[in-house]
């Protein structure tokens, strides 16, 4: 049977990897509040550019030129936006994951443990009934497995397609800085 030291240091280990989850949450926060402020400056430094340039254009073609010359890198600076933020919340998911795996894989072996210890001290003739426990365990086990498995695999389909529209969009916008 388990002790209160085992519960306190699994209650501890348990506290302790809460609070490391809460500091990577606060890092992802902190790189996309970075990000949107390095964007939000690069914007506002940038549309002053652009207002200053339009009020100096001599003409209504000069006028069209300009407005269409700054289409395209607008273009390309939200596509590396979209892939900078998504990069950051991949990171911070990996994150999660990884942590949520070490913490599952633990429990599951402390459970299977307990089973065990259980099993030891179980009285004669509950073999059968410890046997079922197993095989729940184990079944338990695998489903785990397999939805870990599959949001594994939807996590990487879901980047793949991410990555072929960035690229798309990427490819978009160049045909058009070339006309100019």
């Amino acid at each position: 049977m388990l002790t209160v030291e085992q519960i306190m240091a699994s209650h501890k280990a348990n506290v302790e990897t809460l609070l490391g989850l809460t500091s990577k949450a606060f890092e992802g926060v902190e790189k996309i509040v970075e990000l949107n402020l390095t964007a939000s400056k690069a914007a506002l430094a940038e549309t002053s550019e652009n207002a200053k340039a339009l009020l100096s254009a001599k003409d209504a073609q000069e006028l069209i030129a300009l407005q269409s010359a700054m289409l395209q890198p607008l273009a390309e600076k939200s596509a590396a936006y979209s892939r900078h933020l998504y990069d950051i919340a991949s990171g911070s998911s990996a994150e999660f994951s990884k942590a949520f795996e070490g913490q599952a894989a633990e429990a599951q072996q402390k459970f299977m443990d307990l089973v065990d210890s259980t099993a030891k001290n179980a009285p004669a003739g509950s073999e059968s009934a410890v046997a079922v426990m197993r095989n729940a365990v184990t079944a338990a086990n695998s489903a785990l497995e397999s939805v870990q498995n599959a949001v594994k695999q939807a996590t990487e389909v879901a980047e793949s397609n991410f990555k072929s529209v960035a690229t798309s969009a990427a490819d978009v916008a160049k045909p058009t800085a070339k006309k100019r």
